[in-house]
């Protein structure tokens, strides 16, 4: 079992990287601006259920694999660079309208949730940070590693939660101010895309 002073250390620092600029905070940002409140939560709950993956790779000992084999690490950051690039396209091509009739509208709950899940899960940048920060916090003495890593992997999905869920709340009043204007939906749609193909970048450069 996890000592409530390491518990409590470890949520502060996880509330500090999910604020950090990233792939995901800004994917969160955007969408929430872009397509609402109701979107942007929706993705905050897929990109912390993808972190449920990350957390058994850790635990079973997966994500060695990834850091290990330069082809895993390259193949994952590939697919999920080519996601992003068409997220980027959608964007890109969105329609607007002072009325609420973007993509997101011919967009399913779940799809949109889903959006999520694949944005966290592509990420192999995601697996390896687990696998270098969970064991920190994790002691031998206290019992079982696998379960501490669960537990552990619990606390940051919480701060995770927490953290995305005031950032696309706050961004989504910011994007009813463009909503109004078909000018400016047009322009955030772009800058979205224009993001998206620099995230997209960034993770297919990205080194292990």
């Amino acid at each position: 079992m996890l000592a409530l002073d390491t518990t409590l250390t470890f949520f502060a620092a996880s509330v500090l990287l999910a604020l950090s600029p990233g792939p995901d905070n800004v994917f969160v940002l955007l969408h929430s601006a872009v397509h609402g409140r109701r979107a942007g939560l929706l993705v905050v709950l897929g990109l912390c259920s993808g972190l449920l993956f990350h957390t058994a790779a850790v635990a079973l000992g997966l994500a060695a694999v990834f850091a290990a084999s330069a082809t895993a690490f390259t193949a994952l950051k590939l697919l999920g660079a080519g996601y992003l690039l068409w997220l980027a396209w959608g964007a890109w091509h969105a329609p607007v309208g002072i009325a609420d009739t973007t993509t997101q509208a011919a967009m399913t709950p779940w799809q949109t949730y889903l959006r999520g899940v694949m944005m966290n899960i592509t990420n192999p940048k995601v697996a390896i940070f687990f696998l270098a920060f969970l064991p920190q916090f994790a002691d031998p003495a206290r019992g079982n590693m696998a379960l501490q890593i669960v537990l552990l992997g619990g606390v940051f999905m919480l701060a995770a939660l927490l953290t995305f869920s005031t950032v696309a709340w706050f961004a989504a009043g910011f994007g009813q101010v463009f909503k109004r204007s078909l000018r400016a939906q047009r322009a955030l749609n772009r800058v979205a895309s224009v993001v998206f193909v620099g995230l997209a970048l960034r993770l297919a450069t990205a080194q292990r």
